[in-house]
């Protein structure tokens, strides 16, 4: 699976974005997908994920009732819709995949690039 993600760029707080994640391979229904995000100097830390077929879904506490992650299996796509974004939000933002269930440590097979997200104050 290869992962691509996009959809970030600079925003004002309080704004929105939705970042996208498209997966090449027939196998993506078969992943459960996560996004991941890390600031300047600071770890990696967990976001949202979301199993393979969509029913379940985990957020982390900071961004809980304001992200919402999804999934079109059709389309080999996960999505993080961020609303109300604040300045500590401000990281690059990794899609990543793993057969089987998701988790929040990190352990994923396969990761995107990344995406800057930027939310000035």
């Amino acid at each position: 699976v290869q992962l691509q993600a996009s959809g970030g760029g600079l925003v004002q707080a309080g704004g929105s974005l939705r970042l996208s994640c498209a997966a090449s391979g027939r196998t993506f229904s078969r992943h459960a997908m996560a996004w991941f995000r890390q600031a300047p100097g600071k770890e990696r830390q967990f976001v949202a994920a979301i199993n393979w077929s969509g029913s379940a879904t985990y957020y982390a506490d900071s961004v809980k009732g304001r992200f919402t992650i999804s999934r079109d299996n059709a389309k080999n796509t996960v999505y993080l819709q961020m609303n109300s974004l604040k300045p500590e939000d401000t990281a690059v933002y990794y899609c990543a995949a793993r057969g089987g269930y998701y988790n929040t440590y990190g352990d994923y097979h396969y990761w995107g690039q990344g995406t800057q997200v930027t939310v000035s104050s």
